[in-house]
């Protein structure tokens, strides 16, 4: 008896073959592809950011309400603003006359 070692069918290795590039490729697509680790990094520090903006504006609104509240009818002296206008701005009337 000779004890020749017997190579693996054509198929056998074609199935490998086909198994290793389906591995290689879904490993390559599970971390670089649309929806792979390094998208989900970005995605990540894309939310922290526009969170960040998100807080930001939040306050600048909050700042513009406070200041739109403080210049209307129900909150502003009339006239104290009138009296600062004056003061500051130099302004009069139309119905007023000036003296120098």
């Amino acid at each position: 008896m000779s004890t020749t070692p017997k190579r693996p069918s054509i198929g056998v290795v074609v199935y490998f073959a086909a198994m290793f590039s389906l591995g290689l490729y879904f490993t390559f697509a599970s971390v670089q592809g649309d929806f792979g680790l390094f998208r989900r990094v970005q995605i990540d520090a894309e939310a922290a950011s526009l969170a960040l903006e998100k807080d930001r504006l939040a306050v600048e609104v909050a700042s513009l309400e406070n200041k739109t509240k403080r210049m209307s009818d129900d909150y502003l002296d009339l006239d104290l603003l009138d009296q600062q206008a004056r003061d500051i701005l130099g302004l009069i009337r139309s119905d007023e006359i000036a003296l120098n």
